[in-house]
């Protein structure tokens, strides 16, 4: 009897040591890390440092940046989306470097009305061009919960993911002449904003102020910087960001069922060939 109390003593332990370094690995402090850089009191940072909330309303939208810049990493934030009739919102995450020629990777999710799911855009821009878009339905109802949106960049490629299942991998062809980001260091961004004239069915629904304002919520977020030249990053965190077989077939699976844009099958678009990357 005093064994078996003392094996469940021993299992409760445990499990506290393994919750408590869970939330130390997860926790990040948003005062430490972020600066809210537009929207006045409509960005809050509350929960002693462990939430943030943009809001957008008739007269702003709100928006933060991290403190820090990254060049190569892996960028895990989980976000719920603003629920409702969220039409003609935008709520951008992603990173970015600056000026004319910059480079950025991007999630941005388009609101729609009551019902109808939300659509998850992702683009790729390096040195300052983009048109590289895929866009996604999601598989759950991202206002509900929060849900873990995931950048992967190395110099080989850039995996998008989505509560660690990849959607989409966009892969360096810069021996076909096409450029990809790895030199500009970027920083973290996020917005929400206004973009009736085109969010949502392409502008032919319009946001409805008499629902502001409309907020979205982050939390968890974490950076794992990596270089390839870096003695610090092993090849067990090499390996560990690359795709195995189960995340080849759940990277079939998402787009096979829910991507519903790809630039890469838009003959229309781009009538004098497809760009090289989408041929490799």
């Amino acid at each position: 009897m005093a064994s078996s109390t003392g094996i469940m003593f021993y299992a409760l332990l445990l499990g506290l040591v393994v919750a408590t370094s869970m939330v130390a690995k997860c926790a990040a402090n948003f005062y430490q890390d972020f600066d809210l850089t537009w929207g006045d009191h409509r960005a809050k940072i509350f929960g002693g440092g462990q939430l943030l909330s943009l809001s957008l309303d008739k007269v702003s939208g709100s928006g933060f940046r991290s403190k820090k810049e990254y060049l190569f990493g892996r960028i895990d934030m989980q976000l719920k989306l603003v629920a409702g009739n969220s039409a003609g919102t935008v709520t951008a995450y992603y990173l970015s470097s600056q000026g004319p020629t910059h480079d950025e990777i991007d999630f941005e999710f388009l609101g729609n009305v009551s019902g109808d799911p939300y659509i998850l855009h992702t683009n790729v821009f390096t040195q300052g061009k983009g048109n590289r878009e895929q866009q996604f339905y999601l598989w759950f109802d991202p206002t509900r919960n929060f849900h873990t949106y995931s950048i992967i960049w190395k110099p080989q490629h850039i995996i998008f993911l989505v509560d660690n299942i990849p959607i989409r991998v966009f892969k360096n062809a810069e021996s076909a002449g096409v450029p990809f980001p790895k030199n500009q260091p970027m920083r973290i961004y996020s917005s929400l904003w206004n973009a009736d004239d085109w969010a949502t069915r392409g502008g032919l629904v319009k946001t409805d102020w008499s629902k502001a304002p409309f907020t979205a919520y982050y939390r968890n977020f974490k950076a794992t910087e990596f270089s390839g030249s870096s003695n610090s990053f092993s090849d067990a965190a090499l390996q560990s960001t690359e795709l195995d077989a189960y995340g080849r077939r759940r990277l079939r699976w998402v787009q096979k069922y829910f991507m519903i844009y790809n630039y890469c099958n838009d003959l229309k678009r781009f009538p004098q060939g497809l760009p090289a990357e989408c041929k490799r």
